[in-house]
């Protein structure tokens, strides 16, 4: 007779019981990586992971979308990113690089990184983006990639726009990328809106306000620091911490002049602009 294998949660711990037989356990970490807007940037997309690793890993990746345009290794942030386990929503890059999405909105820099990224697709990255959800939901957490009112197109960028975005989604707290701008919008209990940066140690403690929050863009920041930005969402403390890693831009940049990518887009990487 098969033995019968029994998985105890206690707390935030597994317990492994096999009858007569020691049990191990083990502790269940609710730590998540939200990354946003790699934009092709492999060694950005890297140094981000190994920094991930060096704080003692996570439960999974939350992908905010854009892994691709812009940058020079579309295929090989692809590859990366499906090696580990994670969830990824569709990006207006991720769609307009597969032509789900017209390129005519885009500037024309923009534009031609797409058109470009498109003939760099193998078929597995093609049906991959192809199937990217427009909006995902975890547990307190709903994920887009621009907004919840637009999740492929609207940035979100003033208190306007997000104190109207705050009826568009019913949970406690909503991601973003898009911007590529690390920030913080918050609605508080009596209607009121405000944005904010993250504190100066990074960790935003989850209180009982509505957020809609940014961790800033992996490939290509746009906040006026070159550094690699990310964050980790910690379940049992109620926190997110955002981390900002510096990566061999020049690598980066050298691989987009190797494939004669827009000279803007190459430069922009040096300003984090």
């Amino acid at each position: 007779m098969a033995e019968i294998i029994a998985f105890l949660y206690l707390g935030h711990n597994l317990a492994l019981a096999i009858p007569g037989k020691t049990c191990y356990s083990f502790q269940y970490r609710m730590r998540y990586a939200i990354v946003a807007d790699i934009h092709a940037n492999l060694a950005a997309f890297t140094a981000v992971l190994d920094d991930i690793e060096s704080r003692g890993g996570v439960e999974e990746v939350w992908c905010l979308g854009d892994v691709v345009g812009y940058g020079p290794d579309p295929h090989q942030c692809l590859e990366l990113l499906r090696r580990y386990n994670h969830i990824s929503l569709a990006g207006n890059h991720d769609w307009a690089a597969i032509g789900k999405l017209d390129t005519s909105d885009f500037n024309p820099d923009a534009a031609a990184a797409c058109h470009w990224t498109g003939q760099q697709l193998s078929p597995e990255d093609i049906q991959y983006l192809d199937r990217l959800p427009l909006v995902i939901h975890r547990g307190d957490f709903t994920l887009v990639h621009g907004s919840p009112r637009e999740p492929i197109w609207e940035y979100l960028l003033s208190t306007s726009s997000a104190r109207q975005n705050f009826a568009c989604f019913q949970s406690q707290f909503c991601l973003v990328g898009h911007s590529h701008v690390p920030m913080v919008f918050e609605y508080s209990e009596t209607g009121a809106c405000s944005v904010s940066q993250f504190p100066a140690d990074g960790m935003l403690r989850l209180a009982n306000n509505r957020l809609i929050i940014n961790p800033g863009g992996v490939g290509q920041p746009r906040d006026g620091n070159p550094c690699a930005s990310y964050a980790i969402y910690d379940g049992e403390a109620r926190s997110i911490s955002l981390y900002r890693i510096p990566y061999d831009i020049g690598a980066t940049q050298a691989r987009m002049v190797e494939y004669r990518l827009p000279m803007r887009l190459v430069a922009r990487l040096s300003y984090g602009v």
